[in-house]
């Protein structure tokens, strides 16, 4: 006779079901309420309808901030994704040594955002930074008034921030890879390059998109560090969708089209987790047919 499920455990974690689900619930409702409404004085409200959503797929700002955000986030993923992988391979196999540089790997994940903006705001200083100052005795001006250099500091920055995360989950895959499949390839005569491509990287897949589905959703919405090192400039050169938000809420007031802003925000990262997630689960069950 078949075991009936006991679902007592459903039970156990209902109540934190019940939580995230209301503290996810309300801003969304509020959120979608304020999104065709016209708002004045936080408290008067107009029906627009969809006034607002097709005022801003129509204005080119909007795009231009979409578009900076999305190359972001591929920059940092195409530099941190291989970076994570690299060091989590050079990890030395002593446990004491292995702990250490897990432990210095974890500083800088530890580091709240805002105290890493403003410590690379000061570090690339050119009048008292570190590097602002050897890159002046150089004879280079690291100045962030330049659109590249700032591009280039908030992507180092955010290399030195997130690469930490990425190394220690490819390390934990790495770790959980059994110690018989490496003998099968030495005894197969595998190369370092053909242990990696046949045994290491299958076993990391999953691990790489959750990963890069962690990453996209960090860097997508990234709003902290720039601000405090760039404040989205020069000009409009890092305003990202998030920095071109918070301006639309709390500095224009515009709450409905903040709203409506916030709701196409959520739908894109939505529709990215939801179609990297699908992906995930058909490496897994490809993965497992092939096993």
């Amino acid at each position: 006779m078949p075991k009936s499920k006991n679902n007592r455990a459903w039970l156990m974690i209902m109540p934190a079901l019940i939580l995230i689900l209301i503290c996810a619930a309300i801003p969304l409702i509020t959120m979608v309420n304020y999104s065709v409404q016209d708002v004045f004085a936080g408290d008067q409200f107009v029906w627009v309808g969809t006034h607002w959503f097709e005022s801003i797929l129509a204005s080119g700002d909007f795009w231009s901030s979409l578009g900076r955000s999305l190359l972001y986030s591929a920059i940092v993923l195409l530099i941190e994704i291989p970076l994570g992988i690299y060091i989590a391979l050079k990890i030395p196999r002593s446990e004491f040594i292995a702990g250490v540089c897990i432990l210095l790997m974890a500083i800088p994940l530890l580091t709240p955002w805002i105290v890493v903006g403003f410590t690379w705001k000061v570090l690339v200083d050119p009048q008292s930074g570190l590097f602002g100052v050897w890159a002046a005795s150089m004879g280079f001006n690291w100045d962030l008034n330049h659109p590249l250099i700032a591009w280039l500091t908030i992507i180092v920055m955010d290399v030195w921030h997130w690469s930490s995360l990425i190394a220690l989950l490819c390390y934990a895959g790495l770790k959980s890879i059994p110690f018989e499949h490496y003998q099968a390839a030495r005894i197969d005569g595998a190369s370092r390059f053909g242990l990696f491509r046949y045994v290491e990287l299958p076993r990391l897949h999953r691990v790489l998109l959750v990963a890069s589905l962690l990453r996209f959703m960090d860097s997508f919405m990234v709003y902290i560090e720039p601000y405090v090192v760039t404040r989205g400039g020069p000009g409009t050169a890092t305003t990202f969708l998030s920095l071109d938000l918070v301006q639309t809420a709390s500095i224009q007031f515009d709450l409905g089209e903040a709203g409506a802003m916030s709701v196409i925000y959520f739908l894109i990262v939505l529709s990215v987790c939801w179609a990297l997630y699908k992906v995930m689960m058909q490496a897994d069950s490809q993965h497992r047919v092939s096993s």
